[in-house]
């Protein structure tokens, strides 16, 4: 297995896991332990190292595990999405906007909310409401 293989794999299934609610009750057990145990070492500054280390060196592995799941999750999801753009009768401009710097996306949800505030009144001077039938629909 490819070493970028083995990493999705751990990376999923370790997101999978640290997601769970065992997962949580397993840290709380483990910070409750540390916690009890400080008469026992005095509540000395090596007590307390132990748990700051621990959590720190967690913290900073889990969270590129969890980018990296989550970059593949929302990159399928784009993918999925573009193919459902391009297969319907949506504006296929939309297709790749997440690439646009947060300026060009700023201008096209402007634009978007513009529209759609159009049409809410439009349908409003009619007594209607937006269906999913005319809510893509231009009036003619």
């Amino acid at each position: 297995m490819s070493p970028s293989k083995a990493f999705t794999r751990f990376a999923n299934v370790t997101s999978k896991y640290a997601g769970r609610p065992q997962a949580f009750a397993a840290c709380v057990v483990a910070v409750l332990a540390w916690a009890l145990s400080g008469p026992l070492f005095g509540f000395s500054d090596t007590w307390q190292l132990v748990i700051n280390t621990s959590t720190t060196i967690v913290t900073f592995l889990m969270v590129f595990l969890i980018q990296n799941t989550q970059n593949r999750d929302n990159a399928a999801l784009q993918a999925k999405l573009d193919e459902l753009i391009k297969m319907s009768d949506a504006d296929n401009s939309f297709i790749g906007i997440e690439h646009l710097t947060d300026k060009e996306l700023e201008a096209i949800l402007a634009r978007c909310e513009r529209e759609a505030r159009a049409l809410h009144a439009e349908h409003r001077r009619r007594g209607e409401r937006p269906t999913r039938k005319t809510a893509g629909k231009k009036d003619a």
